[in-house]
């Protein structure tokens, strides 16, 4: 098969599945995982694809998150509300995980308990925080993904592992029966160490979030405590949180 026609196939299959694996393009192609690489090298140059770790999603579902700040400009009161909620769980005293994502964001510049400590990969949480007197913010380290202002990395990974927190506020692009998805497959794998190292997890997702096929699986539903939204999911989507033992909060 010419290179050219491997190619058309490739991006027939990303259309139908959203993502391509290198071992998946050796498996289907009988190629080398080197014939592999240079074929993806060569869409990319193309505009036709954007190369993840170890394989490829189409530009246009990389577009779907939007530049960080331009998200929190535009975010919407239902939004917001759900980030009060959230800083009203707070207690005096926590040891809180806080992630990279804009609902998460609103509940840092809302939260009013005081003797908190906050760890958090995302640098506008901590520009947040570091105006609250009565929280001790930590930033961890890493690289910086400039375009969505969240640091990620092995240094990110090792240094979450010093910690226990009591409560995780994670973010979600996308939340389905099959768990929790995201856009990066880098915070993805922060995101996931995160909940390791929380006693409680709170997942703060409007209805938007609901349904929305995304590239990344982080967890499964079974790893949430508790879910806040703005609007009351579908009654199966309920019955299968149920299932999974996840609180689910309507705000």
């Amino acid at each position: 098969m010419y290179q050219e026609e491997r190619l058309n196939k490739i991006v027939d299959y990303l259309k139908q599945h959203g993502r391509i694996s290198i071992q998946d393009i050796c498996h289907f192609f009988e190629v080398s995982r080197d014939t592999a690489r240079r074929d993806l090298l060569r869409m990319e140059e193309m505009g036709l694809i954007i190369r993840t770790h170890g394989g490829a999603i189409l530009p246009k579902q990389a577009n779907k998150a939007h530049e960080y700040r331009e998200r929190l400009v535009r975010e919407s009161e239902e939004k917001h509300r759900i980030g009060v909620f959230a800083a009203s769980l707070v207690n005096n005293g926590d040891f809180i995980l806080m992630d990279a994502s804009t609902t998460v964001q609103f509940a840092a510049e809302h939260l009013t308990s005081t003797n908190v400590v906050v760890v958090t990969n995302s640098i506008d949480n901590a520009d947040v925080l570091s105006k609250k007197p009565a929280v001790r913010t930590y930033l961890l380290g890493g690289e910086l993904h400039s375009q969505h202002r969240f640091l990620y990395g092995q240094a990110t990974i090792d240094k979450l592992r010093d910690y226990q927190a009591d409560k995780l506020f994670l973010g979600a692009c996308s939340i389905t029966s099959d768990g929790l998805f995201y856009l990066n497959e880098e915070d993805g794998f922060v995101k996931r160490e995160m909940i390791k190292r929380a006693s409680q997890i709170i997942v703060l997702a409007d209805h938007t979030k609901f349904g929305v096929p995304m590239f990344y699986r982080v967890c499964g539903l079974e790893a949430i405590d508790l879910l806040i939204t703005d609007k009351q999911p579908e009654q199966a989507f309920v019955e299968i949180l149920q299932q999974n033992n996840v609180e689910l909060l309507v705000v």
